[in-house]
């Protein structure tokens, strides 16, 4: 679920060092996806071809979390490079989901949402790329928070998607949640994609108030797919809105029901691209008994990569190239643009849209492995927030008969998450859910 530190064999940092005292998150651990590089840590990714690899550099979000006083405790286990939906990517194994250990925690930052909800640690970092903070929080029973693309700084998370990728928070509740936000937010100049925007105390708007705040739903997005459960979880979260003085309407999302489709174009070509630096030269382990260069190129590649980042380098590889180009990745920029139009009107009429995280609770470790689009469409309620850049939260709304958690989603404005995160707040007040924790057994 989650590994300590690596013994070191350059600079190090210490189990428990001194925290910055009076910092906002004095000595409070928190643990890091296993693809954001900090010094002593070993981070691979959940990879192979980075086995034993650790960074001479902190992340900006380590030092800003270090800076307001947390302890950096450990790593925990994710998709080979954020790549996937179960954990089961991952080179060392997957994690498991504490509500019940047969079932996936989600993906690919399952296992910081594990983590969390087992109550190793009170706070996770995540990275978000198509869902991948949102969908394991939904199916851990814990909060999950993607910012605006360019409110977090990058610098220091192993690319996936650079268009796409953006870190945020994982807690049991909304408030701690906006805590660690408002402290790894802001501008940072070694990432040419942070953005110059100011950065709210996001725990001031949570008053719990959202009287005559408007929720939009785009019902034609929930198909027959969408479990039962899940469907009558997310209605009653609506009364529960309305009866807290929320306005809720529908509203039409017209091309996002083609953003799967998008996002394994534009992801995977991005993939593609970012990867190609793990050559066994520059980055990433070297093959020992190849021959020739091509040859270290290739076993190197062969032996580093799992089979879904293989997969999804491949299919980028193919859709950027010549003859390929113009009918595959242009169309799907083309596409992304008319998606994120479409949130863009929509939120112009509401202060947020309301989706299912998740359109099922968390599924047998096993189940989907011989079906990778089964798989992908785990985030077909979260993947128009990345192509769109908006932010986008999941909270508990329920559980199913069987006892496993169920999450609701809210988009907003971009730069607008202390709205999202109050309404999220004020339903998380006024329900249970949150009171509600896994029994562990040895």
């Amino acid at each position: 679920m989650w590994r300590p530190h690596a013994p070191a064999t350059g600079p190090t940092r210490s189990i428990a060092p001194s925290p910055v005292r009076g910092g906002a998150l004095h000595g409070i651990p928190i643990a890091l996806k296993d693809n954001m590089v900090a010094r002593g840590l070993t981070t691979t990714a959940g990879s192979r071809i980075l086995e034993g690899y650790q960074s001479p550099y902190d992340a900006t979000v380590v030092e800003r979390l270090e800076g307001a006083g947390a302890i950096i405790v450990g790593t925990t286990r994710c998709d080979e490079f954020a790549m996937g939906s179960s954990t089961e990517n991952c080179a060392h194994g997957p994690a498991h989901n504490p509500w019940d250990v047969t079932r996936t925690p989600g993906g690919s930052s399952g296992g910081a949402a594990a983590a969390v909800a087992a109550g190793l640690v009170p706070l996770a970092l995540g990275s978000d790329t198509g869902g991948s903070i949102r969908q394991p929080a939904s199916l851990c029973g814990v909060v999950g928070v993607k910012p605006t693309y360019g409110r977090v700084s990058r610098y220091g998370l192993m690319a996936f998607a650079s268009s796409l990728d953006q870190i945020g928070p994982m807690a049991r509740t909304t408030r701690e949640a906006a805590q660690v936000l408002e402290v790894i937010s802001g501008h940072d100049p070694r990432d040419s994609t942070s953005a110059r925007q100011p950065v709210p105390r996001f725990t001031e708007s949570l008053t719990g108030d959202v009287k005559h705040l408007k929720i939009g739903v785009p019902r034609h997005l929930m198909t027959a797919d969408v479990d039962p459960e899940v469907q009558d979880a997310f209605d009653a979260a609506l009364a529960v809105a309305r009866s807290l003085g929320a306005e809720v309407c529908d509203i039409e999302l017209p091309h996002a029901a083609h953003g799967i489709a998008v996002y394994y174009l534009i992801a995977t070509a991005e993939a593609s691209a970012n990867l190609a630096r793990y050559d066994g030269v520059r980055y990433g382990r070297r093959a020992d008994d190849a021959t020739t260069l091509a040859d270290m190129y290739e076993r190197s590649r062969h032996d580093g990569f799992g089979a879904e980042v293989k997969r999804r380098i491949m299919l980028g590889t193919y859709v950027l190239s010549a003859g390929y180009y113009d009918a595959y990745y242009l169309k799907a920029q083309r596409v992304r643009t008319l998606i994120a139009r479409d949130y863009t009107r929509a939120l112009e009429s509401v202060d947020v849209i309301a989706l299912p995280t998740s359109p099922g609770a968390a599924f047998s470790l096993g189940e989907r492995v011989d079906n990778p689009l089964q798989m992908y469409l785990a985030d077909v309620f979260t993947v128009g927030a990345n192509l769109s850049g908006l932010p986008g939260v999941s909270v508990p709304c329920g559980f199913t008969d069987s006892g496993l958690p169920i999450g609701l989603q809210f988009i907003a404005r971009a730069w607008e998450e202390a709205t999202m995160l109050r309404v999220a707040d004020a339903y998380e007040t006024a329900t249970p859910w949150r009171e509600r924790a896994p029994v562990l057994t040895p």
